[in-house]
């Protein structure tokens, strides 16, 4: 029995959250254990419920297949951040990036700046991210209103894979909060965990 929870433990590592420099990225800190409790709970997935907490310029970030990126406003990136994400996902690790609100535009300049040679593209609905566990038929879930018109999400594809994945508008994070933060209904709050073990699955198997 040790045997396995040794081994469940080293194949499935906890959710990466990113530390970067400029804005609060430590937001929410109830969310990633949240969702891995909703991982555990409902996927064959077994993963460690505390969060790590990680630089991009650490080396152990290869160690992670999924990363984690939220905040409100400013993030900003050092060179050696720049170059590591970079070679993170050209040798297949997966982000996970969500505007918490005030983000989208440093993030973006960031993105430009790390891959001048890509562009995030808006995910058409039929994207197996928004299909392969649960449904979603419209595509990308309103968990909070941010912004005139619908939640958008946007993913960087490198050779061919999709590498990062964005969400604007919708803040999916947010609905992962405990009840007692946001008031959010539970309708909504089912409809951002979906979204996030979807995300996560995703992530695992491409």
């Amino acid at each position: 029995m040790l045997l396995l929870v040794i081994l469940s433990v080293i194949l499935n590592p906890p959710i990466v959250r990113v530390r970067y420099g400029g804005g609060d990225w430590y937001n929410d800190p109830d969310i990633l254990p949240n969702l891995a409790k909703e991982i555990n709970k409902r996927t064959e997935v077994k993963i460690e419920e505390q969060e790590k907490i990680l630089i991009l310029s650490d080396p152990e970030i290869f160690s992670y297949p999924f990363l984690f990126i939220t905040g409100h406003g400013r993030i900003q990136l050092s060179k050696e951040e720049q170059e590591e994400l970079r070679r993170y996902l050209w040798n297949g690790g997966f982000v996970y990036a969500d505007d918490d609100y005030g983000m989208d535009k440093y993030f973006r300049g960031e993105i430009n700046e790390v891959f001048p040679e890509h562009r995030l593209v808006r995910l058409p609905k039929n994207h197996e991210i928004y299909h392969i566990l649960y449904e979603f038929p419209e595509g990308l879930p309103k968990i909070h209103e941010h912004y005139k018109g619908p939640p958008l999400g946007y993913g960087l594809y490198l050779n061919g894979r999709l590498s990062l994945f964005y969400t604007y508008n919708t803040n999916i994070s947010d609905g992962w909060a405990s009840p007692s933060v946001h008031n959010d209904p539970e309708d909504i709050r089912e409809k951002a965990f979906r979204m996030g073990i979807n995300i996560y699955l995703y992530a695992l198997t491409h």
